[in-house]
């Protein structure tokens, strides 16, 4: 398909803004019961979030890297028993071994954490200061660290049957790609074909298009679409949902299978977000963790928002 054709397949949808009210829900696998809000411990300081093909969530701890494991069904939880890092806990994501891959924020780092017991089975430092390993993406060769205030790609190569490797890769990023002064690359997934990835820059607003092996990133036509202070990253299907932390709303993109198109086809928002950074899904929700970031005065109590996909 050319881009001409790519285009006008994507171009008939409406954009709207759905309003949700707490509690709204829609019915799929028992998730209507499921609560729309859960707690997490005071003084958490949540930033990522993980939920893997059971109805557990896992939030990270900017505060001190400790891991919260809740059930969506009664949205009850407690901290995985490993004891914290003292390093940040960001973006994460969970893969189908039960494993969580961590981004360490401004202490460079990256780790891979058992979801059962919270213990480290890996970690790398990939840069010293000033650096902020922000997000993680995991594919079945590789798993992806973005840095937010230095150009590159940290790339674990999975081995045979997804063993963890001794090191890794640095990226460099280039292309249409140039870091700027602030907040850089932020979120990260995968195109819907499965081929390249997806980065959000944060400080222009913008999602690129980068392959894997050279690091090449081309710029995603949006259709004039700006992902205004856009945060974590979220692909279902054809379905690029971006969350837009200080906007306290989520945009959902309808993508071209390669990945360099895509069209909006409306954002939603809830009167309960106060600056939600990351989103996963389960059933007919989204979930989303409430970082309140420059809450006046600082915030004490954190909890993750669900609502209807849209």
């Amino acid at each position: 398909m050319n881009r001409r054709q790519a285009l006008t397949g994507l171009a008939a949808t409406a954009v709207g803004t759905v309003l949700v009210t707490p509690g709204s829900t829609q019915a799929n696998e028992g998730d209507d019961r499921f609560p729309t809000l859960i707690p997490l411990p005071d003084n958490f300081n949540p930033e990522g979030i993980a939920i893997g093909d059971r109805p557990v969530v896992y939030c990270g701890s900017l505060a001190n890297g400790s891991i919260y494991r809740a059930s969506l069904v009664t949205g009850r939880g407690a901290l995985l028993p490993a004891a914290a890092p003292g390093t940040p806990s960001v973006g994460m994501k969970i893969d189908d071994r039960g494993r969580l891959f961590v981004a360490g924020g401004p202490a460079g780092n990256g780790r891979v954490v058992s979801a059962r017991d919270g213990s480290v089975l890996a970690a790398y430092t990939f840069q010293t200061a000033p650096t902020f390993i922000n997000d993680v993406v995991v594919t079945p060769r590789a798993a992806y660290f973005t840095d937010s205030m230095k150009p590159f790609l940290y790339v674990l190569r999975l081995g045979r049957h997804g063993s963890l490797p001794g090191g890794f890769t640095a990226l460099p990023l280039s292309g249409d790609l140039v870091y700027q002064a602030g907040f850089n690359v932020n979120g990260i997934t995968r195109t819907p074909d499965g081929r390249a990835l997806l980065v959000v820059q944060s400080n222009t607003a913008s999602l690129f298009r980068v392959e894997p092996t050279t690091g090449v990133a081309t710029r995603v036509d949006l259709g004039g679409a700006a992902l205004t202070a856009g945060d974590g990253l979220l692909l279902l299907g054809n379905s690029l949902y971006v969350v837009q932390n200080q906007l306290n709303q989520v945009a959902k993109f309808r993508m071209s299978d390669s990945g360099h198109l895509g069209r909006l086809v409306g954002t939603a928002t809830d009167p309960r977000f106060q600056v939600p950074t990351t989103v996963a899904a389960f059933g007919r929700r989204l979930y989303l963790p409430n970082a309140k970031f420059g809450a006046t005065p600082p915030a004490t109590t954190f909890e993750v928002i669900g609502i209807p996909k849209f």
